[in-house]
């Protein structure tokens, strides 16, 4: 979509739908409103099925002017308790919300209004919503001539801050890079396919790309990611993308994501509902993948480092069985339980290797346990770190953002025991009991000494069923713009 700004006292455009964002019991101010316009969108404003409630958008056909419709967008009531990322979330959310509506429509250009004169915050709120609420998959679904509608292409936002509107439009787009593969089904991305992909991507933007094939992963003694792979035809990688900065660098991030591209759950298979959407349990990858995409369309002046562990878990002749022992990179043994409890295998020696690099700190991001999503639910993922002042920082990072991270414990001594094998170092699965604790604290035997870690559960928001604030249905992507604000910052130390 085409993002821009422009002065509301200079000659604009009235062409298509103008947008006007009001709080309840406003005044309206006749602004860019002519004729009866003004009098049809006050009545509206006093009207009980609208009266500018949070979430609410009206729209009517507008005769004069040179705007073909008015819409009436709800921002709920003013208040001085809301904070200043409360009221970007709100506008974020109804911008993807007007976005979706004006589609539905056949609206391809929107001005929009807000109520008070923009700044970079809300300017980067705008877009973001508007760009994240323009998305949609449907590379391989044929829509009749008929049913086709002209999409969103333009938005203007009237008196917006141009820097803050070229920030949003990153942020989505980096999100939007990430649900573009998440929605990509197994029979289309595989291991080797997504290597292909960070292979082109690097040399398109400018980082570092090595692949890692199966034998290469036995041989640097990686069996988690080997022994998950091989039961399937399509074998696995390790992908490891380097974005060096042109400026000198201020620090060194190491991200790392679980690349499962698609989980029949091995020998202990899944059920049928249960395999439904495994697809997604590559979404920790596609983030990695898009925010080092986004990392060098920004030049953060951080060195950041990808690392994607890519397998696909299937029942194969080949495929690793209850009862096996592995060996890691890091020279730890994992006795099987589980085959469906596979992802933490693939991190463990990921981890192990993106330590092995030297960070400031490393981040993983997998949709690791169900058990994080019955906790949470789906509007919310789980963070889990020993290092407070990591924590705080991520956290302030993704409120910034408008996506929710709750943190959990890390530190459980009787889950720690349960880690516990009598043949091996350690056993991959559990009690279903403090399940997610259990994973965490599973992949924190993987990371060096001394290097600040923090792991991020994102299953549950990984996929949506319905729309809802920035989300269609299908894959979120959900994580990715709090991982880049967090870069932001932390590039500013």
């Amino acid at each position: 979509m085409n993002l821009l700004t422009a002065p509301s006292s200079g000659a604009v455009v009235r062409e298509g739908a103008l947008a006007v964002f009001v709080f309840s019991k406003d005044f309206l101010a006749p602004g860019m409103l002519q004729g009866n316009a003004v009098e049809m969108a006050r009545l509206y404003l006093e009207a009980p099925s609208f009266k500018g409630i949070k979430g609410k958008i009206v729209s009517f056909p507008l005769t004069e002017g040179g705007f073909s419709s008015l819409y009436l967008v709800g921002l709920g009531e003013r208040t001085g308790s809301c904070s200043l990322f409360d009221i970007e979330s709100n506008i974020r959310s109804r911008s993807a919300e007007l976005i979706r509506r004006c589609r539905a429509d056949g609206v391809s250009r929107i001005t929009v209004l807000m109520p008070d004169p923009p700044t970079f915050g809300t300017s980067c709120a705008v877009a973001e919503g508007a760009e994240l609420g323009a998305y949609t998959f449907r590379k391989y679904k044929n829509i009749p001539e008929d049913e086709r509608r002209p999409e969103p292409a333009e938005l203007l936002l009237l008196d917006g801050v141009e820097e803050g509107v070229r920030r949003g439009k990153i942020l989505a787009c980096s999100q939007n890079w990430a649900r573009d593969i998440a929605n990509e089904p197994g029979n289309k991305v595989t291991p080797d396919s997504l290597a292909q992909m960070a292979v082109q991507w690097g040399g398109d933007f400018g980082f570092d790309v090595s692949v890692w094939d199966e034998g290469r992963l036995l041989q640097e003694g990686m069996e988690g990611i080997y022994s998950v792979g091989m039961g399937s035809v399509n074998p696995p990688r390790l992908i490891h993308m380097i974005y060096r900065p042109s400026v000198p660098a201020v620090g060194k991030i190491a991200f790392v994501g679980k690349g499962i591209t698609f989980d029949s759950g091995g020998l202990n298979v899944k059920t049928g509902d249960s395999m439904r959407t495994m697809k997604g349990d590559k979404t920790g990858a596609c983030n990695v993948f898009a925010l080092l995409r986004g990392a060098a369309k920004m030049r953060i002046p951080c060195e950041v480092h990808g690392v994607v562990p890519a397998a696909e878990n299937m029942p194969g002749g080949r495929a690793f069985r209850p009862d096996d022992i592995l060996r890691l990179r890091n020279g730890k043994t994992v006795e099987i339980d589980n085959t469906d409890s596979e992802g933490r295998l693939l991190l463990a020696d990921a981890l192990a290797y993106a330590c092995e690099q030297k960070p400031d700190a490393v981040i993983d991001m997998a949709t690791l346990t169900g058990a994080c999503a019955v906790a949470l639910g789906q509007n919310m993922a789980g963070l889990f770190t020993p290092y407070d002042a990591l924590a705080k920082e991520f956290l302030d990072a993704s409120a910034r953002r408008g996506e929710r991270f709750w943190r959990l414990p890390v530190d459980e001594e009787r889950i720690a025991e349960s880690l516990k094998s009598p043949v091996a170092d350690l056993v991959n699965s559990g009690s279903r009991y403090g399940g997610a604790i259990f994973a965490a604290q599973f992949l924190g035997e993987f990371v060096a000494d001394g290097i600040p870690w923090m792991h991020l559960d994102i299953a549950g928001v990984d996929m949506q069923k319905d729309e809802y604030s920035v989300y269609s249905k299908g894959a979120t992507g959900f994580g990715v713009r709090s991982c880049i604000e967090f870069l932001l910052s932390f590039s500013k130390e």
